[in-house]
């Protein structure tokens, strides 16, 4: 059996962590749940430790969430599909946004269920993902505020998770000068500034965020605590709150290179061996983990002495060295994972999901 925990500890250890920091710096921010895949005892777990506003792009999750959670504000972190106004309205409180047409559908959908649809209005930054142009806020904003029953409480933009973009002091100080001048020609106050991100987190740090950026949206970093900005990690903070656990299924010495024509692997791959390695053998131990939940390269075993051959749909294939007595079948080998690698195996319904804490008590969720 396959498992994904959650160390709820270490979970509540990077919130405080966090929430510490935005504190100092008068900074209010949000949690983007969508890793969690919207895994109903890891929600719960989060809400219960976060109690604030949970970000997601996927609806689905967001309607699990006001199901737990109906006093949590909600918000849609990606522009809406027109055809998914009706729900967007009933489970998200504020959604992002960037086209006319979607936020006129936004608004005859909250007129028809007698709500107020708050939106922020997304501006493009360099990263070429969401956003309107920046030369055409003043014409957008004054389109939008037209609309019934739509109140644009921010403006945000989004960098890094394309083209890698970095955010820096310019382009933070123009939101901020957008902001002001959009207030200034419709008089009407414009509550928050949502370009802040993971990656943010170290120029906030190092007092480069200038003033007037009020609102962070946070993933990566409280699951990870990575600093995501310099592909490194903030030492503070726990960076093993999720661990994946696989099973040992088979254990036999093999041959180093295998033999036969070689074709292609299931992903098209032609692996290549090393000629040193022809005669050689090593213990090679199989794991019920495949490529079908994670993608091999995004983990790493947490034991010295184990090595990651590779993968098929369903099995894992480790290199144990020469020491047999390393594991036996039966046994569970711990793997560290990236965010990429949690998120596939979250979204997998061959892996069990497990809540512990620091106690090492645990129970098997739901799958």
């Amino acid at each position: 059996m396959s498992y994904i925990t959650l160390n709820t500890d270490k979970l509540k250890h990077n919130y405080l962590f966090l929430n510490q920091l935005f504190s100092r710096h008068h900074t209010e921010w949000a949690v983007v749940t969508k890793l969690l895949c919207g895994h109903e005892a890891f929600l719960k777990s989060l809400l219960s430790i976060v109690g604030k506003d949970a970000c997601d792009s996927r609806l689905s999750n967001l309607k699990k969430i006001k199901k737990i959670s109906p006093a949590t504000r909600t918000i849609y972190i990606k522009p809406p599909a027109k055809r998914l106004a009706e729900s967007i309205v009933k489970y998200a409180d504020v959604s992002f946004n960037s086209e006319l047409a979607t936020i006129k559908a936004l608004s005859g959908e909250a007129r028809k269920q007698g709500k107020t649809h708050r939106i922020v209005i997304m501006i493009e930054m360099g990263e070429l993902r969401e956003g309107i142009p920046a030369d055409s806020l003043m014409d957008f904003y004054g389109e939008v505020i037209q609309f019934p029953c739509i109140e644009v409480i921010g403006i945000g933009t989004n960098l890094n998770c394309l083209n890698g973009i970095l955010p820096d002091r310019q382009k933070l100080t123009d939101l901020v000068s957008y902001k002001k001048c959009t207030e200034q020609r419709f008089g009407q106050p414009i509550p928050y500034i949502s370009a802040g991100s993971s990656v943010t987190i170290p120029l906030l740090m190092n007092g480069n965020v200038p003033a007037g950026i009020n609102h962070f949206r946070i993933g990566e970093t409280l699951f990870f605590g990575t600093d995501v900005f310099s592909d490194a990690v903030i030492p503070e903070m726990c960076q093993d709150v999720f661990r994946l656990t696989g099973e040992v299924i088979e254990i036999y010495e093999k041959p180093m290179v295998p033999s036969g024509k070689a074709g292609t692997n299931l992903m098209g791959e032609s692996p290549e061996f090393s000629e040193e390695d022809m005669d050689k053998t090593s213990f090679r131990a199989i794991v019920d983990i495949g490529i079908l939940d994670i993608d091999v390269k995004q983990i790493f075993p947490l034991s010295d002495g184990i090595e990651i051959l590779g993968a098929s749909s369903d099995m894992m294939i480790l290199n144990i060295t020469d020491d047999r007595n390393l594991c036996k079948v039966g046994d569970e080998i711990d793997f560290g994972m990236n965010y990429m690698a949690v998120l596939r195996a979250m979204n997998s319904d061959y892996i069990d999901k497990v809540l512990v804490d620091d106690k090492k008590e645990s129970f098997i969720s739901e799958l």
